[in-house]
């Protein structure tokens, strides 16, 4: 009977390890017959709550995509195009700067092949992947396609061969900067996540609907229209009526323009052409040129024919002519809302799906309002400032706005194309070089072609002047490698500059500033190890614990954590002092030495990269594959926190806690 329960005690607890080795999406495939010679290799995955998987067409610099591979192909098949994607939802991640693409729910996938050989019997795919919640998972899954005889279809297995390694936790991807407390975000899910990105487009179109409200080719308009509308409606009644209708007709037109974009060239292909190197460096010069025409150095105008034709056709009267009087605005203060309309599309462009859409909506809707508002109560424009020079103020004040972002925009390309052309510190003096002049401008002190004479400066001017300074001086320490967290998500992150460790670091817990054997500089000035063997044999010659880090380089709560977490004290003192990190990339795709290959015992998987091995470290000795994982040894590889042996996404104090009570009892 003991025998028999020691038995089922180590059975539990074998179950109990393995349950922790997570799963989330179940695959099931088939091959249809297409026509003769031709198949169709289709899979499916249903994805558990909450979790979602990163499409093969999700950019570079991001979550690692889908990559489909097979292993016979050569002189058997060729493969018709890339693999068509069922329904994909898409999110922009501020940490990495991209635009993720995934899947929610169901995966569907479909791959066309030609069949070459008329031999071929099976074809045999493996599908590399990622999948997220509150941690992130890699995963390859093979499988094997049986060739049918003539037009007899088999349903296929897959083979039962897992590899499972985890990447981090990916689940926060809205456009805004990342918070302090990170198990706030690790709750959000990626529908939510997009459905508070359309709101912040909107939101953001809707400023830039009232900025170009206040520019001198729209502002002096409104007291015009309203006297149009209140001069030529028989009643009271009819004006309100017809300013509605005028209302409703400018937010129909940028809404058909939004649509226009959007239906021309597809949700899907305006998200591949913004993580495209050419059209991000299209979409700077296109802001260079706006900026410039913002300037004063010309203006960008529609043909004044237009302008005209307009103007006859909205002499009918009626609805159609309101219609055509709405057409009119559009066209006639182009000059003024062009650029921000054209600015407002490429960066909704960027976000795919309705984006421009919501954004036109956001900017029509702001632009629309204060006539409508000003038609139905005309005595209200006695209260509106009279036009004058501060109108061209606005106009300079967005021709900045637009130098700087052009400049995000080039820094993606350099970024990807890793040219280290803009690394951080040139971003960042290019920056502080826009908006100090930009608070020289607003204090008087440099004038622009079509300013008028400033004698003295109002208020409310030099309020906003100090606020640009002051922003501008906050900018200044990031030259020195200042992590700069209120604009975490434009300049190019600390790793990507030419002292990525800040100006005159010098390496933590070493003799004479020279590194140990096998180590580097990692997150701010902590020394890290990358090989678990170097590392140790460091932690046995300073006597220190370990502090064993399973990350990924597409590890995003990996980031998350370091730049909000391990930044702040005491927890940097810690990393810098008491403990030796050892940081094991399981996303590594380095390939081992053929000797050093195997096949785990665990997995059954293949052990091919650096990668590989991490993660059959992590799986084997911790029965887990969640990351960022975090593990306080001892000399000897025990846990020093019996109650809680590793410890992943969590927040600066639990992590604080956690880290004080694994030293402290390393060094009784």
């Amino acid at each position: 009977m003991k025998k028999l329960l020691l038995l089922l005690f180590a059975f539990l607890s074998i179950t109990i390890a393995k349950a922790q080795i997570l799963e989330p999406v179940k695959w099931t495939t088939k091959l249809e017959q297409k026509s003769d010679g031709h198949v169709l290799l289709i899979f499916d995955g249903t994805i558990e709550k909450d979790w979602h998987v990163y499409s093969q067409f999700t950019p570079d610099g991001g979550p690692l995509p889908l990559e489909i591979s097979y292993k016979n192909q050569q002189g058997n098949f060729n493969l018709i195009g890339k693999a068509k994607e069922g329904k994909t939802k898409t999110a922009f991640n501020d940490v990495f700067g991209v635009n993720e693409i995934f899947f929610e729910t169901k995966v569907h996938i479909v791959q066309e092949i030609a069949l070459t050989n008329p031999k071929i019997t099976n074809i045999e795919a493996t599908l590399n992947y990622q999948t997220c919640k509150d941690v992130c998972i890699n995963s390859e899954k093979k499988f094997t396609f049986n060739i049918p005889a003539a037009s007899k279809i088999e349903a296929v297995t897959p083979v039962d061969t897992v590899k499972t390694a985890i990447i981090a936790q990916q689940e926060e991807v809205k456009p805004v900067s990342v918070t302090a407390e990170p198990t706030q975000e690790a709750k959000a899910t990626p529908k939510k996540d997009t459905e508070k990105g359309l709101w912040t487009i909107f939101f953001l179109a809707f400023l830039g609907g009232f900025a170009a409200l206040l520019t001198p080719c729209v502002f002096p308009m409104i007291p015009m229209t309203v006297s149009f509308f209140t001069k030529h409606s028989k009643t009271p009644a009819l004006g309100k009526r017809n300013a509605l209708i005028y209302g409703v007709s400018i937010i129909a037109i940028y809404v058909i323009l939004g649509l226009l974009v959007t239906g021309i060239f597809g949700a899907d292909a305006l998200n591949a052409l913004s993580t495209n190197v050419l059209f991000n460096i299209f979409f700077f010069v296109l802001l260079v040129i706006f900026a410039a025409s913002f300037l004063g150095a010309f203006e960008i105008m529609l043909p004044n024919s237009w302008a005209n034709k307009v103007d006859k056709e909205a002499d009918r009267g009626g609805i159609v002519g309101i219609l055509f009087m709405a057409l009119a605005l559009a066209i006639v203060s182009f000059s003024c809302t062009g650029p921000i309309v054209g600015t407002l599309l490429v960066q909704s462009a960027s976000k795919g799906g309705i984006a421009p859409i919501v954004g036109m909506l956001g900017f029509s809707s702001a632009l629309a309002l204060p006539f409508m508002l000003f038609a139905m109560f005309p005595s209200w424009l006695h209260s509106l400032p009279k036009s004058g020079g501060w109108l061209n103020t606005v106009k300079v004040f967005l021709g900045f706005l637009e130098l700087a972002l052009a400049f995000k925009f080039l820094s993606n390309a350099d970024l990807v194309l890793q040219l280290h052309f803009l690394e951080r510190e040139v971003f960042l003096a290019i920056w502080i070089a826009i908006f100090g002049m930009l608070a020289f401008y607003l204090f008087g002190k440099i004038t622009l072609p079509h300013d008028s004479p400033l004698p003295h400066i109002s208020v409310g001017r030099m309020m906003l002047g100090l606020l640009i300074l002051s922003f501008t001086i906050y900018m200044i320490p990031g030259l020195s490698g200042a992590p700069l967290k209120l604009i975490n998500a434009f300049p190019p992150p600390l790793e990507y500059s030419e002292s990525p460790n800040g100006v005159g670091s010098s390496a933590p817990n070493t003799t004479q500033n020279a590194l140990p054997a096998g180590a580097k500089i990692g997150p701010h000035g902590i020394v890290v190890f990358n090989d678990y063997e170097s590392g140790l044999a460091y932690a046995k010659l300073v006597n220190k614990p370990i502090m064993l880090d399973f990350t990924g380089y597409a590890c995003v709560n990996c980031r998350k954590m370091e730049n909000n977490v391990w930044s702040e004290e005491p927890i940097l003192s810690h990393l810098k002092n008491d403990v030796v990190v050892i940081s094991l990339y399981v996303d590594d795709k380095r390939d081992l030495p053929k000797d050093e290959q195997f096949i785990s015992k665990e997995t059954g998987a293949s052990i091919e990269t650096i990668g590989d091995k991490w993660t059959e470290f992590m799986i084997t000795k911790y029965k887990t594959n969640t990351q960022p994982l975090y593990v306080l040894t001892d000399l000897e590889g025990n846990s020093l926190n019996a109650n809680q042996p590793t410890i992943s996404y969590v927040s600066l104090k639990e992590y604080d806690t956690w880290l004080g009570i694994g030293i402290a009892h390393f060094k009784k």
